[in-house]
């Protein structure tokens, strides 16, 4: 028995001193971060005839700037469910952050754009080439923005973008 004890702390003395590094996963950090770096800011031209008064353009970005968390329903007609790679399109969420016109919900980390049209497009303060630039990479005038990097990150496409815009400084 003594034998047998000797024996097995031998062994197991053997396992503990054993050099496993050869086996463990060490990933090199450094790639890792480098590939969840943002690409740097970049401004953006809105294209010719992107913000429109179309009733479904603006249907479209009132969907996705309400479909918080992804729990709206359908979709309106000219968005999908999911993505052209067949995963889930993740819409919105816009209204995490902002409040706007019959917002559920509606977060107070951004701005507040309730009346959006009224107090800066109808007066002059805003444009849409600047409503567009905000939503697609607001980096550009803020660095530290805690805004999602929309356009720059493929997170949504120009067409979605210039929906956005639509309905942002649409009249409610």
């Amino acid at each position: 028995m003594k034998k047998t004890m000797m024996m097995s702390l031998a062994l197991l003395g053997s396992l503990v001193a054993a050099d496993y590094s050869g086996i463990i996963e060490s990933p090199n950090a450094s790639k890792i971060i480098e590939k969840d770096l943002l690409a740097p800011a970049k401004v953006f031209t809105m294209p010719k005839g992107c913000v429109t008064t179309d009733v479904e353009a603006i249907a479209r970005g009132a969907f996705i700037f309400h479909n918080l968390n992804g729990e709206k329903g359908n979709p309106p007609k000219g968005l999908a469910k999911t993505n052209p790679d067949a995963t889930p399109k993740q819409y919105g969420n816009c209204v995490a952050c902002h409040n706007i016109e019959k917002a559920q919900g509606g977060g107070n980390i951004g701005p507040d754009l309730t009346n959006y049209h009224d107090v800066f497009m109808e007066s002059g303060v805003r444009n849409n080439q600047f409503v567009y630039q905000k939503i697609a990479d607001a980096r550009i005038d803020n660095p530290t923005t805690y805004m999602t990097i929309n356009l720059t990150t493929k997170l949504f496409n120009e067409r979605e973008i210039c929906d956005i815009t639509s309905y942002i400084v649409s009249p409610k």
